[in-house]
């Protein structure tokens, strides 16, 4: 008897360890950056414009916005416009991240956040809050022009891509 609760012990710390550990990256998730990879980030796109946007799987304005926004990208991106997708789902939301992702297929690179909320949205625009979706747009030099924070129309998302690619 003594050996089988042991055993049973063992068990469940075993199953409790793994549960509590953080997940790791599957092979073709998105990379982890924090805020300062997120800066490395807008100088490696400097030269392109680029429209940077945030999303989540918990978001429904961002499930919405997701498929609008990789049409986008495929229509501008002979234009030169980069679109780059930077994830704020938890580790518990991997697995309907990843389901997301094989989906919709997007065309451009995603990135998922770590690290402190208040110190990531300080590196992306101090007067930022937070919330989702949000939309950042910078300019070739890698200055930021403007941004859309909340559920965006097509037609809002066209007029400050054309807007970007005409400042070049």
């Amino acid at each position: 008897m003594r050996i089988r609760t042991t055993f049973v012990v063992v068990v469940f710390l075993a199953a409790a360890a793994v549960m509590a550990a953080p997940q790791s990256r599957a092979p073709g998730d998105p990379q982890l950056i924090d805020a300062q990879g997120y800066q490395k980030l807008l100088a490696q796109y400097r030269g392109k414009p680029v429209l940077m946007t945030f999303w989540a799987t918990w978001c429904e304005p961002c499930r919405d916005e997701y498929p609008m926004l990789n049409e986008l990208a495929k229509l501008y991106a002979p234009k030169g416009l980069k679109v780059v997708g930077v994830n704020f789902d938890q580790d518990g939301d991997l697995i309907l991240m990843r389901r997301f992702i094989a989906r919709y297929k997007p065309i451009f690179p995603n990135y998922r956040k770590t690290g402190g909320e208040s110190e990531f949205q300080q590196a992306v625009l101090p007067e930022w809050n937070g919330a989702l979706p949000a939309s950042f747009f910078y300019a070739k030099d890698g200055r930021p022009v403007s941004h859309l924070v909340g559920a965006g129309t097509r037609e809002t998302y066209e007029a400050a891509i054309k807007s970007l690619l005409a400042a070049q």
